[in-house]
C-alpha cells in the first residue's frame, strides 16, 4: 500500500477519538471559564471537589488514589488539586488506621457549602448546553456516549 494514499485517505476531522476529545475540550473550557471566574478553581481542584462530592451519597470520602481514577487524572495532579483544596480549608484528610500509607479525603463543611454553590454552576451549564443542543441533539449524543461507554473496555489493553 502507498503511504501517500493512507495519507490522503485518513480524515482528522472524521476521526472518532479526535473529535471526541475535541467537544470534550470545548464543552470543559467554558465550564471551567465559569467556576475559574466564581471560584477561582483549576480544572484539577474542580474535579477533586466534584469526586468528593460525588462521594457524599456513599461513604463521604476517598483516597487521592481513588479520586484519580474516578476523575482520570494524573496523581501529580491530584496531590496538587488536595493541597490547593486544603489550602482553602474544603477538604480534610484523615489518615488510614490499618494503612498508615493511605489517607482518605473528605470535604469540610466549606468544602460542601462550595460543592453545592459549585453544582448549582454545573446545572445553570447543563441547561445551558441543552439548550444550545436542544432536545433531540442531547438525546442523540447521550445515545451515542452511552454506546462509546458500552463498547470500550474500562482499562486500554
Amino acid at each position: 500500500m502507498n503511504p501517500e494514499n493512507v495519507i490522503a485517505d485518513f480524515d482528522l476531522e472524521q476521526f472518532l477519538p479526535f473529535r471526541l476529545n475535541r467537544a470534550a475540550e470545548f464543552v470543559a473550557l467554558r465550564f471551567a471559564a465559569a467556576y475559574k471566574a466564581e471560584y477561582g478553581l483549576t480544572r484539577p481542584e474542580w474535579r477533586t471537589l466534584a469526586a468528593l462530592g460525588a462521594a457524599l451519597g456513599s461513604s463521604g470520602r476517598m483516597t487521592a488514589t481513588e479520586v484519580g481514577a474516578h476523575s482520570t487524572m494524573h496523581k501529580t495532579k491530584v496531590s496538587r488539586a488536595v493541597f490547593a483544596l486544603e489550602e482553602r480549608r474544603w477538604l480534610k484528610r484523615t489518615q488510614d488506621e490499618d494503612d498508615r500509607r493511605a489517607e482518605h479525603l473528605e470535604l469540610t463543611p466549606a468544602g460542601i457549602r462550595a460543592y453545592r454553590d459549585l453544582t448549582r454552576l454545573a446545572r445553570y451549564y447543563s441547561a445551558e448546553l441543552s439548550h444550545l443542543l436542544g432536545q433531540e441533539g442531547l438525546q442523540a449524543l447521550s445515545s451515542g456516549l452511552t454506546a462509546v461507554e458500552k463498547a470500550m473496555p474500562k482499562k486500554p489493553r
